[in-house]
């Protein structure tokens, strides 16, 4: 048995008057690789942030590698999220803006961030130098490109090449393999084992099925405490062989929702030879597209592939839409319709939007922002919009936390309110980008099986993007795969 490498008495943490961890017990010796797992809001990424030193918390937190006014600085935490600073050191970028060419020229490049980052952070000895790593993550290629030009599993691989080159004692991976494709989450399972085995110390927050080989011991959080911590072995043993029964849907509360807005067209998108440029950078390559009304579509494609860039043409988030021949509801883009117009028949979540919703906002406040296709609430509800917020939060498990701060709830629970924002208004089209990121096993499947019941009710013309072909709902029947751009596959099994 090695000796103690961190170890963490009685911790609790109160947020905003509610205790959120309560008498963690945790010991991690040296040689000893730790997970994190547990249900959504269940205290992993406090947890992970309050071991870096940004929560108060009562109790005793002490390692090997410092006394505890210097051991935080020996901790890095790869976030589940990441926003960027521009050129101007603010954070103010909104989710549009990576469309923008222009905007873009606000943004630092990858190169200049990772030179920045290299110049003040102490590199970890024995490892290449930063375009190696980069290379090593596969995002070499990009050191050139704008950093709010980068998609959502891009981002990623940049925060993790950070994360390997920092000279740390123990880095903290707040579910890592979230927004990697297939290719990526390979990559990374095996760099973070051949760092392990360098004697660097890993505590990995991840779900239960997808528990690297090298990790050595588990625990598992439920409502704040520690359930059980045990060795790997232990807990893959104790983990159930077979699915649970089916979730429950409300279906009471469904049939109170009023039946879509009847509207008559026969394409939802329509796409004739669509070219997306930044300067010499060609995103998009001749796509043509359709998706009839009432077809249920999956988009698929590893990070950097152009998923981003195709379902904006369709949110009205992209201003090269008007330069190609693009049909929307059957009108052509740059007819005279506004975007609100566009909007108001869409249902979106994506990653990117995610990131930079108004955190302040309610959860009430922000499923209601999807009556008005805005990101925040800026005008009173009737009563009828209001008992349909409420109508779709109790549909969703939302309605204890409909009057808390979204940025204080869990990330997985802020994801769920921007489902029921999505849903709010029973829109025509749904799209559905990476929506079951931050989301338990049990939500995952919970969602999965709302979107195939409430599409086959309703009829809702879907676009489903996802990494993991079990996420994608079986109502799906057409399948659309990009690579570098276009279109390599169209109707058929494309994953």
């Amino acid at each position: 048995m090695g000796n103690i490498f961190l170890s963490v008495e009685n911790l609790n943490v109160t947020i905003g008057g509610v205790q959120v961890l309560k008498q963690i017990n945790l010991i991690i010796r040296s040689g000893e690789q730790w997970a994190l797992t547990g249900p959504s809001g269940s205290g992993k990424t406090v947890l992970a942030r309050t071991l870096c030193g940004q929560h108060f918390f009562t109790g005793k937190i002490q390692a090997s590698f410092g006394e505890p006014e210097t051991l935080f600085k020996q901790i890095f935490l790869v976030e589940q999220q990441h926003r960027f600073r521009n050129l101007e050191n603010r954070q103010d970028f909104y989710y549009q803006q990576r469309f923008n060419s222009f905007d873009s020229e606000l943004s630092l490049t990858v190169e200049e961030e990772l030179s920045q980052f290299s110049s003040t952070a102490g590199l970890r000895p024995g490892l290449p130098g930063i375009e190696a790593v980069a290379d090593l993550l596969q995002i070499g290629h990009l050191l050139k490109e704008p950093l709010i030009q980068l998609s959502n599993g891009e981002n990623k691989r940049l925060q993790l090449v950070k994360a390997l080159l920092l000279k740390k004692r123990l880095l903290i991976m707040d579910q890592p393999f979230i927004g990697l494709d297939e290719e990526g989450r390979g990559i990374l399972f095996s760099v973070l084992a051949k760092l392990g085995s360098t004697g660097v110390m890993i505590l990995l927050i991840t779900t239960p099925h997808e528990i690297p080989p090298y990790i050595t011991h588990i625990a598992a959080l439920e409502k704040g405490s520690i359930k059980k911590s045990v060795p790997r072995d232990y807990f893959i043993k104790s983990l159930p062989a077979v699915a649970g029964p089916l979730p429950h849907i409300p279906i009471g509360e469904m049939n109170g929702i009023s039946n879509p807005e009847k509207i008559d067209f026969v394409y939802a998108v329509r796409m004739q030879r669509v070219n997306i440029e930044y300067g010499e950078k060609r995103v998009l390559h001749d796509l043509n597209w359709e998706v009839r009304q009432g077809e249920k579509w999956s988009v698929s494609g590893p990070n950097g592939a152009g998923k981003s860039t195709l379902l904006s043409l369709i949110t009205a988030d992209h201003p090269q839409a008007y330069a190609n021949e693009i049909f929307l509801f059957d009108r052509r883009r740059g007819t005279g319709e506004s975007i609100w117009d566009i909007k108001k028949r869409i249902g979106y979540v994506s990653p990117e939007l995610h990131l930079y919703f108004e955190s302040s906002s309610t959860a009430f406040q922000a499923v209601a922002s999807g009556l008005f296709d805005t990101i925040g609430l800026f005008r009173r509800l009737s009563m009828e919009q209001e008992e349909l917020v409420l109508r779709w939060m109790k549909v969703l498990g939302l309605e204890s936390v409909g009057e808390k701060i979204l940025s204080r709830l869990s990330t997985g629970e802020q994801r769920m309110v921007l489902l029921a924002r999505a849903l709010v208004k029973n829109p025509p089209l749904l799209i559905l980008d990476e929506p079951c990121q931050g989301l338990d096993e049990a939500h995952t499947a919970f969602f999965r099986y709302l979107i195939d019941w409430y599409c086959g009710q309703y009829n809702t013309t879907l676009i489903y993007v996802s990494h993991f072909e079990a996420e994608v709902p079986s109502c799906v029947g057409h399948f659309l795969r990009l690579e570098n751009g276009r279109m390599v596959t169209g109707p058929g099994k494309g994953h």
